[in-house]
């Protein structure tokens, strides 16, 4: 009777993993299928949720998140951020996904549970591709050499996202009369052999910031791939992809830009060198008299990978706050520190920099150094709810009682 003939006893999944750019494409991947008319529960490395409410807060990228939304009967759609460390501790959570999402893979997370090299993490993000079922789609970055490789062994239908409509896995799937999905002269454009399916301008797509942010408009590509083949119409999506608007309640944590009324706060919680090379491209978009970085590390990466946040940062702020509280995993604080100003100093620019005491607010002490029309931008969580500091910041400026 809970089954009967005919009808399916399981709902869709779709999971998605990768090095950067997870939780933002499992977000609006989230917000495509809702606005389609499913009840949606989806995990994220910021909590779990059901349709708009957040049932649990954390880190929940593991196979006890995945559960969690599979056992709840009201849920119609499930969308699952997966990460490395859920499936080297104790796998998916689930048989089989329907679709499976690989964003990138980077160098992050290197040295930890005897992850050493590119190949090895590949084999651990293939887990979730390898659990789409037969009739299921990848689909796969085709600008990262490490998700090629992926996707040629896939035994599903494949398809293929790209910054380059040249690319030549994107000529080929073409040539075959496959589906991919490409940036091609400002447009994020659906492909099927030889016709072109133009979705929506990535200038007119909140998340791009205008088009200017390369890693936002690829999580677009993929989440646009996803929905399209899942078989949503067009016009559905572009709706949906006009409606998703990067803040902290949809995109928390991830490019949070907040206003005041001398300067700006972005919050962002890159924790790796692409993570930090991402957000330097973006600031090279940005006028600004006055670039100011807060930045921290985190104690499980490989010292080379804190010496390089060091080294990015150095490239893109005027002045850096270097700041450890959070995040320590089994390293000294002054140890982190020490990391991070190496990098700084290696770096060809020169910015002043200095090393924040503990109890030090360093919101605040940014906003007393800033110039007007500054720019600050906190990366890598440097402070506990950093985004409900900011928040608190702009309700101060509105009733009068700012610093």
């Amino acid at each position: 009777m809970l089954y009967p003939y005919g009808k399916s006893a399981r709902i869709p999944i779709i999971a998605i993993t990768g090095t950067n750019g997870k939780t933002t494409t499992t977000r609006l991947i989230a917000h495509l299928v809702k606005n389609n008319g499913y009840r949606v529960g989806f995990t994220t490395s910021d909590g779990i949720y059901v349709q708009n409410t957040l049932m649990l807060k954390g880190d929940t990228t593991g196979p006890v998140s995945a559960e969690f939304i599979l056992k709840d009967p009201t849920v119609e759609f499930a969308v699952l951020e997966t990460a490395r460390g859920g499936i080297l501790r104790s796998g998916l959570g689930f048989g089989q996904c329907d679709i499976g999402v690989l964003t990138n893979i980077q160098e992050d997370h290197l040295g930890l549970n005897d992850i050493h090299t590119l190949d090895e993490l590949s084999r651990v993000k293939e887990v979730v591709i390898n659990s789409v079922k037969k009739s299921g789609w990848a689909v796969i970055n085709a600008d990262n050499e490490y998700c090629v490789k992926i996707g040629k062994r896939a035994g599903c239908h494949v398809v293929y996202f790209s910054m380059d409509e040249n690319n030549p896995i994107i000529v080929q799937q073409s040539n075959l009369g496959n589906i991919s999905c490409v940036y091609e002269n400002g447009y994020i454009t659906i492909k099927k052999g030889g016709w072109k399916i133009r979705v929506q301008k990535a200038a007119q797509i909140p998340l791009t910031f205008g088009g200017t942010v390369s890693f936002m408009i690829q999580n677009v590509l993929a989440a646009t791939l996803t929905a399209f083949v899942w078989g949503f119409r067009t016009e559905d999506i572009k709706t949906s992809l006009e409606t998703f608007i990067p803040s902290a309640a949809q995109t928390p944590g991830r490019m949070n830009i907040f206003p005041f009324k001398d300067f700006k706060i972005m919050v962002d919680f890159a924790h790796n060198p692409d993570g930090f090379n991402g957000i330097k491209q973006f600031l090279q978009t940005i006028d600004s008299p006055q670039k100011i970085g807060l930045i921290a590390a985190t104690g499980d990466r490989r010292d080379e990978d804190i010496r390089e946040i060091g080294r990015i940062a150095a490239e893109m702020f005027d002045h850096i706050i270097l700041r450890q509280e959070n995040h320590l995993r089994g390293r000294k604080k002054e140890e982190l520190l020490k990391l991070m100003e190496e990098g700084v100093l290696s770096a060809e620019k020169k910015p002043t920099y200095e090393i924040a005491p503990g109890e030090m607010d360093v919101f605040e002490h940014a906003i007393r150094m800033a110039k007007p029309s500054a720019f600050i931008v906190a990366l890598s969580d440097v402070v506990d709810n950093a985004i409900d500091v900011v928040l608190r910041f702009q309700e101060k400026e509105r009733a009068g009682t700012f610093i």
